[in-house]
């Protein structure tokens, strides 16, 4: 667990592929023989706190009890919590699945926040649990202050889970001693789609195993079972410790369902009782908003993982989603589509975002790739492009159309992240190699997965004149994390000259590209 946090850990029997000497992880305390409401003792935190969408002047914290449990927060300028501020939250009971979101707000802007979260018996207040501790950069409120942040995606997919062999998760500690200002999750928080084995064998004969538990034996379906899926990630150490001192902006993408799903569709997939994605996407989010502190995912905010988070004049991150209000997936050869990958109201709303934006870098968190042609089986396509590289057609019109936006209402410093593919690279995208020409030049950079299998890298499409300056995947389908490397991107803005600078890092640390962008231009 995180440092001062507070709260011991130990193994059960619904934990197995862990050896019961390994050191290399702790594992919280659980045990599934009796509802939560029926045990006794005090409320304990044992999965850890996390907080999102961080602002100048807000966050959300999250935790989740082992029983029914008051949540309070309290914060306070130093780790000694003098002068603590409380802040009372919802009483956490089944219907979250014992998870809840307490909302920060007037916070200093520019501040290290430490804070703790105090589980309260719902009919005595007397009696809490041990506190968990946390803390977070709020964004500043002028322009000198630096700013870091990182982004990556996929995890525990293909199979590979958390291996105590490796020490779990271990990409997140690395990224933690890097000492960002937030994470940014690109999608495929979980693979829903994709059980846990107990074990693996490898192309050379080692023996990769997994901690595993009864949700992730099978393909998530229930509620009960997207909840276990999203539970899973949070029995590793790193990513806990990560959570209590790393804020988040999160979104999701296909696997938090199904591999390449989208509204409307019917599953051909002989694993699944549940065959209708509006059925398994509408669970998932709700486990989705469960396990994550979104702001708009609130009912009072609509329900959508769509928004922007302005981390202070030098930075709005542009949240997409760019899977529950696509069309179906398709060849993607139509001439007039309106609907696209992200819908009409959604790309009304990024382009009347991105114009009122005063922020000097528009990070446009993208889950899926703009011109990497991505199959879906033999004649469909998943994401934007669909490998023709003349003029825009299907969802590439939907892009063509934000392009144009973007240069004529002259909306400065767009850059582009993602992650989805499995493999790092960094795509330049220009009009005078283009089909389609009525736009600014700008860059998109993808990196990941975080703790999934590799993949080969895929074709790009010319319709928007990409030029792929570096790139770095394997040459082989889905080598496991003891294979090949795990990836996380790092985005540094100077506070001074405005600057950002993309590095693609491997894991360790290891710098494998960076490019300097400068600030106030069109496009980029």
């Amino acid at each position: 667990m995180a440092q001062g946090s507070g709260s011991g850990f130990g193994r059960r029997s619904l934990l197995r592929g862990a050896a019961a000497g390994s050191a290399a992880l702790a594992l919280p305390a659980l045990s599934c023989a009796a509802p939560a409401q029926a045990r006794s003792g005090r409320p304990s935190a044992d999965w850890g706190v996390q907080v999102g969408d961080v602002t100048t002047s807000s966050g959300l914290v999250w935790v989740r009890s082992d029983r029914p449990a008051r949540m309070v927060v309290q914060t306070a300028a130093t780790e000694s919590f003098r002068h603590a501020r409380s802040w009372h939250g919802p009483v956490l009971g089944p219907d979250t699945d014992f998870t809840g979101v307490t909302s920060l707000h007037g916070l200093p802007s520019g501040e290290q926040v430490h804070y703790r979260v105090l589980l309260a018996d719902p009919d005595d207040p007397r009696r809490t649990g041990e506190p968990v501790s946390g803390t977070f950069r709020t964004a500043p409120t002028g322009r000198r202050t630096d700013l870091r942040f990182h982004w990556s995606g996929d995890l525990a997919g293909q199979g590979w889970g958390i291996n105590p062999d490796r020490g779990g998760y271990r990409i997140y500690e690395d990224m933690r001693r890097r000492n960002p200002d937030f994470f940014l999750c690109s999608g495929d928080n979980i693979y829903a789609d994709n059980p846990i084995p107990e074990r693996v064998t490898l192309p050379d004969g080692r023996i990769w195993r997994n901690v595993t538990t009864e949700e992730k034996s099978k393909v998530a379906e229930t509620l009960a079972e997207f909840r276990g899926a999203f539970r899973y990630n949070l029995l590793d150490d790193n990513l806990r410790r990560f959570n209590a001192q790393v804020p988040t902006i999160t979104q999701w993408d296909d696997h938090e369902v199904h591999n390449n799903w989208y509204p409307g569709q019917l599953l051909d997939d002989d694993r699944y009782t549940e065959k209708a994605t509006d059925v398994l996407s509408a669970r998932s989010l709700r486990a989705f908003s469960e396990y994550f502190p979104i702001r708009t995912l609130r009912p009072d905010q609509g329900g959508r993982v769509y928004r922007v988070v302005s981390h202070g004049p030098l930075l709005d991150v542009f949240v997409l989603d760019m899977r529950r209000y696509r069309n179906a997936n398709s060849p993607g050869r139509q001439t007039d589509d309106p609907q696209g990958i992200l819908g009409a109201e959604q790309l009304r709303w990024l382009k009347r975002e991105l114009s009122r934006s005063r922020a000097v870098w528009k990070v446009i968190a993208s889950d899926m790739p703009l011109g990497l042609v991505v199959p879906d089986g033999k004649t469909n396509f998943e994401a934007v492009a669909q490998g023709d590289p003349g003029a825009p057609l299907g969802r590439e019109l939907q892009l063509a159309e934000l392009l144009r936006h973007i240069k004529h209402d002259r909306v400065t410093g767009t850059v582009w992240l993602t992650t989805d593919v499995h493999y790092t690279s960094a795509q330049h995208y220009a009009p005078e190699r283009a089909a389609f020409k009525d736009f600014e030049p700008f860059w998109e950079f993808v990196s990941g997965p975080l703790n999934a299998g590799g993949f080969q890298a895929l074709k790009m499409d010319g319709t928007f004149g990409p030029e792929q300056p570096f790139i770095k995947a394997p040459d082989r389908a889905n080598t496991s994390p003891a294979e090949s490397p795990q990836y996380f991107g790092e985005v540094d803005i100077d506070g001074g000259s405005g600057e950002l600078t993309v590095r693609l890092r491997q894991e360790g640390g290891q710098v494998l590209f960076s490019k300097v962008l400068q600030p106030g231009r069109v496009g980029q």
